[in-house]
């Protein structure tokens, strides 16, 4: 984990900045089929977040082995996700806000943040981390404009985050949770385009 995260200074009234974006079903292969975003910074020159339900055959443990971070606790059973195709080999944690200040650090809203300094992995492994966080390899981008073309062809359903479907809810089940709270069931959504 290395690199610093460079906050946009635009801010726009439009932003996605803390909302999921549910893949729809015409995004049928890759990282982002059947995938739930959260969507990190969101502005003019462009958009990065991080999917939140695609496990790697990867644990947290091992990740700390690769490291040589030593913990006293077992992560052997927390999943990595893949968080996107950029950067693969960087690591990024999404968790709730704590007292601690990390490195690399980029405060989404007054609850989340996104690190990727290796600091808060020590701290975590040692049970001083924070206890909500969620661990991803790569990142999900989108140059300016991408986006809004994506949206603009029905790619993506879009709703306001809630952190308790990044931190405690089953990964299996966050796009089932993110869909129910816009009364929708995805099983039912249909890959074919219509036209009346």
């Amino acid at each position: 984990m290395s690199g610093r995260i460079h906050a946009t200074s635009a801010r726009s009234s439009d932003s996605l900045r803390d909302h999921f974006l549910l893949a729809m079903p015409t995004l049928s292969e890759g990282i982002f089929s059947h995938s739930i975003t959260y969507i990190c910074e969101h502005g003019e020159s462009g958009a990065m977040g991080i999917v939140i339900n695609q496990p790697l055959d990867l644990s947290l443990g091992e990740i700390f082995e690769h490291l040589q971070i030593d913990s006293p606790a077992d992560f052997a059973s927390e999943p990595v996700m893949a968080g996107g195709p950029v950067q693969i080999d960087h690591g990024f944690v999404l968790h709730r806000r704590c007292e601690e200040t990390w490195e690399a650090n980029l405060k989404v809203t007054d609850e989340i943040n996104l690190t990727t300094s290796r600091d808060i992995l020590r701290a975590i492994a040692q049970g001083n981390g924070p206890r909500d966080h969620l661990i991803a390899l790569g990142y999900a981008g989108w140059t300016a404009g991408q986006l809004e073309q994506e949206l603009a062809e029905n790619s993506w359903l879009t709703l306001p985050a809630d952190s308790d479907i990044i931190f405690t809810t089953p990964v299996d089940q966050r796009v089932a949770a993110a869909a129910a709270r816009l009364g929708i069931d995805m099983n039912l959504i249909s890959g074919e385009a219509g036209h009346a």
